[in-house]
Order: structure tokens, then sequence, then C-alpha cells
């Protein structure tokens, strides 16, 4: 057993508690990792917040960078010592789910405690499957994959979630065609990074939609085309009058109900809307399915991007070699773990990109 420093949050709504916790060994088919940095994703804070329920206590956090610093039995090519990016995306590698390409909606078994106990002995939850608002995490071999040692930590922790979460959506779930025409609603950490898919797809122009000014001028940064201020009485018709015509892919980033029910106003015929972004539970949508139906459009439904880590955190880490994809430029502020509920306060105020904790 070891004994390391994590976040605790042991009541919803309430300031995180850094504290010591014991962390089991890895047992079959997992490491244990000693992190570098790890990001604060807005799904961590929705969870703190209890939007989503969940057991507590529980550690948060699973955007994570770091070294391999034991490894159990079975575990095949990841030594001691391996730089790692640790998601959250387990795959049992069996079911039908992972047989068809799909390891983010995996249907094997979840363990019902995490590998961390507190001084009482209690079990600590982790609802994310990495717990990784501490200074060491052990997880299932699926989770990780390897990084150079010359990306910097707070550049390669995105990879684990919100880069994935963005190029994904793009690539993967929209399956976006040179040319097509995109609007993506959001411009913070996930919109900024389906901006860019977008480009990198090849899309013709990508209209970003925002409550700032700001915000847009970050969005342009990353390859939108044009910004339309989601202020606006009806902002899809601005967004049609920049693109000459309505949208084949609108991407959804944010949890805000509003804007999945406007969605579907920025569509074309035959145009899918990517519902990336999570509402709280029980946040309801309507709309008028004659016109979906009538005009072939979809809603398409978008985990972590669809991502494949072993074949899509190569290819990211291979375009942020090349310049093509910005991660440094992501990264807002640096935090220790102590400083968390400060840094989750900075991402709360909404100007940030995304904060890291650096170890």
């Amino acid at each position: 057993m070891t004994t390391i420093r994590a976040a605790i949050c042991r009541a919803f709504g309430e300031p995180l508690s850094v504290e010591e916790v014991t962390l089991r060994p890895p047992a079959q088919g997992e490491v244990e990792v000693t992190l570098e940095a790890v990001a604060i994703c807005h799904s961590d804070i929705s969870y703190a917040e209890g939007i989503w329920g969940g057991v507590l206590p529980a550690v948060y956090g699973h955007e994570a960078v770091g070294r391999v610093s034991a490894a159990g039995p079975g575990v095949q090519g990841l030594a001691p010592g391996a730089r790692v990016v640790a998601t959250l995306i387990k795959a049992c590698g069996h079911c039908a789910c992972c047989g068809a390409g799909r390891p983010v909606a995996c249907e094997g078994p979840r363990a019902e405690a995490g590998p961390m106990t507190d001084t009482s002995g209690a079990a600590l939850a982790e609802p994310l499957q990495i717990g990784a608002f501490a200074e060491r995490i052990v997880v299932d071999q699926s989770q990780v994959v390897a990084v150079p040692e010359e990306m910097p930590a707070e550049a390669a922790a995105l990879l684990a979630c919100g880069v994935i979460t963005g190029v994904g959506a793009a690539v993967n779930a929209a399956k976006l065609r040179a040319g097509e025409d995109v609007v993506v609603i959001g411009a913070g950490g996930v919109g900024l990074n389906a901006i860019q898919g977008a480009r990198i797809a090849g899309a013709r122009r990508i209209v970003a939609v925002d409550m700032t000014e700001a915000k847009l001028e970050d969005a342009r940064a990353f390859g939108a085309t044009d910004g339309v201020l989601a202020t606006k009485p009806e902002p899809w018709t601005a967004a049609k009058e920049l693109l000459g015509r309505r949208a084949d892919a609108v991407f959804v980033t944010v949890g805000a109900v509003r804007a999945f029910t406007e969605a579907p106003n920025y569509l074309a015929a035959g145009g899918r809307v990517i519902m990336v972004g999570m509402p709280a539970v029980g946040a309801i949508v309507e709309y008028e399915p004659v016109n979906l139906a009538a005009l072939g459009q979809s809603l398409i439904g978008s985990k972590m991007g669809d991502s494949v880590i072993a074949r899509d955190i190569p290819w990211l880490v291979d375009l942020y070699g090349q310049g093509r994809l910005k991660l440094d430029e992501l990264v807002s502020n640096r935090w220790t773990l102590d400083q968390i509920n400060e840094a989750f306060a900075d991402t709360k105020a909404g100007a940030a990109r995304r904060n890291v904790i650096v170890f």
C-alpha cells in the first residue's frame, strides 16, 4: 500500500478536501501511474456539484499524464518508466461494443469502488474510472497510451479528454467530409477542439457561436472562419447569412438546454446535430420530429468523440508535432493540488480554456 495525497469530494457543492489516502497496488491487468499533470474538465465540476448524482466520498479528475511506476500481472508493453496519458475509457475488449470498435461504450464490468481508501478505511468512489485528482492512480492498462518524452505534460494531459472529445466528435462521430459547412455552439475547451477537428477534416466554413466576443476571438484563433453571438435574437439566421446556406453539421459542446433546443435551426436538409455537451440529469429538450424526418436530419450522441485511444492519441500527437493541432494554446493557468478549489472557481468563471494541476 502507498500513501498519497488526493482531492476528495465529501459533499456535493462543497470545496474539495486535499487529504492523505491509501492507494492499493495494481492488480491483474492494471498499472500504477505517478502523475505529472491533470487538467480540469467541466465534467469534474458537474460531478462535484452533484448535477449527475453519484456516490460519495469520491475522487474526480480524468485528464492525466504521468509515468508508469508499477505494473500488475498480465500487463504487456507498459514497463515502469513508460510515459503515458491516462483516460477514463476502460475497455474490456470482449463485449459487443468493444468488438464493434466502440470502446467508449464498453459494456464490461465496472468496479464498485476505486483503488483508494481514506484514513478511516472507507473506499473512495471513482465515477470517472480514474480518480486523477491525486498524486498517483491505478488504472486498467486499456486506459493508457504512451506519449513522447519531449511532449509538455500540460499539453499531453489534454489529450485524455478535451481534445479527443472535440476532435473526435468532428472526425469520428460526425464523419465530416471536406467541403462541408459547420456550426460549433460553445467555444470552451471542447468547442475549440471541435473547431480544430472540423478544420483538420477540411470543412469549408466553420461558424462559432458563443456568448462573448472574447470567446469568438478564441474560436477564430483555433480555426473558425466566422463568429456569431448567441445573444442575438436568432443566431441561426446570422449563421446562415455567413455560410450562404444552413450547416451540414452542428456541434453542441455545452450543457445548456437552450443550445440543444436551438441546434436544429442551424441545419440544412440531411444535416446532423452532434450532441457533445452533457446537461444535468432530468433536463428535457423538445423537437418537432416531423421537421427532422421530412428533411432527413439526425441527432447523434458523441461520447468522448467515439475515440479509440490507441489509434487516435498517437495520431493527435503527430499532428501536434507537425504544428497542425494546437495544445499549448489551450492551457490557461497552472495550479498545485492544494489550489484545486481556486482552479475550479477559475474554470467556472468561464474565461479559462483549460486549467491544469501540475505535480
